[in-house]
């Protein structure tokens, strides 16, 4: 355990950003779940709706820091691909 009070004070710090991150990965993997799943049922208003969502869940996760940004973006076109896939 850390001995200088600057040290105490750092690793508190690192435990509260730890549990944001896992809580805001935790919310994009539920949300591209969700998308995905509307993508399996062919129900293409839905996905589309959560595609919007899920965008701004990953866009947001993002500008926190918590994943990179061209991870979000990447996880987003794949995601409109797929959904713009059984559209056409």
């Amino acid at each position: 355990m850390a001995n200088h009070k600057s040290a105490i004070k750092r690793h508190k710090q690192s435990l509260v950003r730890n549990e944001r991150n896992r809580a805001n990965r935790t919310r994009v993997k539920n949300a591209i779940k969700a998308v995905q799943e509307h993508v399996l049922a062919q129900d293409k208003e839905q996905a589309l709706q959560q595609l919007r969502l899920t965008s701004s869940v990953l866009d947001k996760t993002a500008g926190k820091g918590s994943i990179h940004w061209k991870k979000a973006a990447r996880k987003i076109s794949r995601m409109q691909r797929a959904v713009n896939a059984f559209s056409a």
